[in-house]
């Protein structure tokens, strides 16, 4: 037997099966019960025949059967009309009376007659009365509607039959309307709208307990996702107190015992804190679909505020491209992280007395350019990933960086690209959607 995925395609491929039996053996029935009718309502006629010779029939004085038949009923047994005739016996299946005195009796001619046959009670005889109908010489209306059923009238059902299955097909469409909107809201339900739940109205009672079901099995997730980052968040904010309390003992330390060493192992360890922070502001964020940032603006903070710490690496860091407000739809806010993130990773990577340039486009997009060792083709499908290095020995990020960056682009619905250039070094698209229109003010 054929096997379906679909649905839908199962319900069809079943109907269009029960179709053509039903136009096979349909018209069969309908012959059948049409031959059933015809034979009822030619016994019932031959019976009321039987009944009228028998009102015909009467006792003389001497106890004889006498037999008076009207011309009309005379010319309907005649031998010249040749289709009906009658035989009367006594209880002793005795013939009295035949309209035809010199053929066989009746029951001779069982193969090619059909009538039927009443019995009367007459001046103390018990008279049985046969009349039949020579089945050569039926009617021929009956005979044209029997033989021309198939032709005219079996063939219909077939055409029925089709329309039925196209009405079929558009009622069970229309019935799965509500599965379709369903599983059009499964596609938005993710990590960072685990608030999503299935729609129940309209639902098939009987899709409905798979529906609830699943519905119940998303508040669950929806409740893990909640500890999971209820956890991180309450890590974060609970390593950050001992970290401030640790800087400040440092700090008065006498500066011959590597506090410099530690101050910078003290930054990392914050730096952590704070992406680790940030993932977890990201797992609960909730776009505003009307929110619009102005991201030439959001740039130029970004790299007003990470320009100390490239000029300390010895690097520089460069605003290129428009100087007209350019508005996207998002947050400025986790835009400015995510920028940031690319741009502090650029510097890590950068060489010496470089500059990383950030360049802001008409079109929605920006780029952070760098001039290190650039990404080999095999890692840049991994270096997005939470905790990944390439370089496990660095001990100056813990891989947090560009999945803050991946988190952003799918909060936004952007993309983000990533590519080596040919004169060296690595380059980060990230392209947001425009705005419709520029806001009253900036974001």
């Amino acid at each position: 037997m054929f096997r379906f995925k679909s649905l839908t395609s199962r319900i069809v491929f079943l109907h269009i099966v029960a179709v053509a039996v039903a136009a096979i053996f349909l018209p069969l029935l309908l012959l059948w019960l049409l031959n059933s009718e015809i034979n009822q309502l030619h016994r019932e006629a031959m019976r009321d025949q039987a009944a009228d010779l028998g009102q015909n029939l009467s006792v003389d004085a001497a106890g004889k059967v006498q037999l008076n038949l009207p011309d009309s009923l005379r010319g309907l047994y005649s031998d010249a009309y040749g289709r009906y005739r009658y035989d009367i016996y006594d209880a002793d299946d005795h013939l009295l009376f035949s309209s035809h005195r010199e053929a066989p009796r009746l029951p001779a001619l069982a193969n090619r007659i059909s009538g039927a046959s009443v019995t009367r009670l007459l001046g103390g005889q018990t008279l049985r009365i046969l009349v039949a109908e020579d089945l050569s010489h039926r009617d021929v209306i009956i005979d044209d509607i029997v033989s021309n059923f198939f032709r005219r009238v079996g063939w219909i059902t077939i055409p029925i039959l089709l329309i039925l299955l196209a009405t079929d097909i558009l009622i069970f469409r229309r019935a799965v309307i509500p599965l379709l909107r369903a599983s059009e809201e499964a596609r938005s339900i993710g990590p960072a709208r685990t608030d999503i739940r299935l729609p129940t109205e309209g639902i098939p009672s009987e899709i409905l307990p798979l529906v609830t079901a699943v519905n119940q099995a998303f508040d669950r997730l929806e409740e893990g996702f909640h500890v999971q980052r209820q956890f991180t968040a309450d890590a974060a904010h609970q390593l950050r107190t001992p970290l401030a309390i640790l800087r400040t003992r440092i700090e008065t330390l006498d500066a011959a015992k590597g506090t410099r060493e530690l101050h910078a192992d003290i930054e990392s360890m914050s730096r952590i804190v704070s992406q680790l922070l940030e993932i977890a502001e990201l797992d609960t964020l909730v776009l505003d679909p009307g929110e619009t940032a102005d991201l030439r603006a959001v740039c130029a903070e970004v790299v007003g505020s990470i320009a100390p710490y490239a000029l300390a690496q010895q690097k520089d860091i460069a605003l290129r491209g428009t100087d007209r407000p350019v508005y996207v739809r998002g947050n400025a806010e986790m835009l400015q992280r995510a920028i940031f993130n690319l741009a502090e990773n650029a510097i890590k990577y950068t060489a010496e007395r470089t500059s990383v340039d950030v360049e802001v486009h008409d079109n929605g997009s920006v780029q952070v350019r760098d001039c290190g060792p650039g990404i080999a083709p095999a890692e840049q499908g991994l270096i997005f990933q939470r905790f990944w290095r390439s370089d496990r020995q660095r001990t100056d990020g813990a891989g947090l960086g560009l999945s803050i960056v991946r988190g952003v682009v799918e909060d936004h619905d952007a993309t983000v690209r990533v590519e080596n250039l040919p004169s060296g070094g690595a380059q980060f698209t990230l392209s947001f959607r425009l705005a419709r229109q520029e806001p009253a003010a900036s974001a």
